[in-house]
């Protein structure tokens, strides 16, 4: 961020010396640093406070939501739903649940574009298996066609709270939740999310504290006979 800033104040400084050409080139380079600002923004959010809830790890919209088994941390079936993050929103990715970090593992890959199915599989990605009383949920950061650099921030054994900041996607990308099949849905297909903010499902021992979004088949599930994309 700081080296755009710094092109385009250097690009202004030459104005004078090189013409109207530079100016310009100055204007190209303010852009392309007002850009990168935008782009790598990083607010603060209102997380949740009741028990139970899972927040979203990450802004975007939802695009797909299904049942898949998870062999690298899950081991079994479980829900997936899949965010994806345009180069407009928010890149910066926040734990769903609170719990300690028992899986972390790193996936070179391709640079597929990110909504695409198999992009869970080829791409570039990193994974982020949390325990959390006992159940397991994961997050994994995929890149996209555009992205190309996943940071993620907790390393194996930490523990990190519900709305930590978990790590970073450069420049248009997706991420994964997945979690355990009896955890009760309170979101579609189409919805806007916000990372650390908007909650995403409830944990099983808390889903009758609150009004469900769903019974049995999740609402707007691509499981759904109902559901139409």
């Amino acid at each position: 961020m700081a080296g755009a800033g710094l092109f385009a104040a250097l690009g202004w400084a030459a104005v004078p010396l090189s013409g109207e050409w530079m100016m310009g080139v100055a204007s190209l380079l303010s852009l392309l640093a007002i850009f990168v600002f935008y782009f790598f923004r990083d607010p603060e959010r209102d997380i949740p406070p009741a028990e139970g809830l899972v927040v979203c790890p990450g802004d975007g919209k939802i695009i797909d939501i299904c049942e898949v088994e998870e062999a690298s941390f899950i081991q079994g079936m479980c829900r997936r739903i899949t965010i994806f993050l345009s180069v407009f929103n928010v890149h910066v990715q926040r734990a769903p649940v609170s719990g300690h970090v028992a899986h972390r593992e790193y996936r070179p890959g391709e640079y597929a574009v990110a909504w695409h199915p198999k992009a869970s599989e080829k791409n570039e990605q990193s994974s982020l298996g949390l325990i959390a009383n006992g159940d397991r949920v994961l997050v994994r950061q995929i890149a996209g066609l555009i992205a190309r650099r996943i940071i993620t921030y907790p390393e194996q054994g930490d523990r990190v709270e519900r709305g930590d900041r978990i790590g970073l996607i450069r420049f248009g990308s997706r991420v994964d939740l997945f979690v355990p099949l009896d955890w009760s849905l309170d979101c579609a297909v189409g919805d806007k999310v916000a990372g650390g903010s908007t909650v995403l499902a409830r944990v099983a021992a808390h889903a009758e504290s609150g009004p469900r979004a769903s019974e049995g088949t999740p609402r707007g599930s691509n499981d759904d006979p109902e559901y139409k994309p």
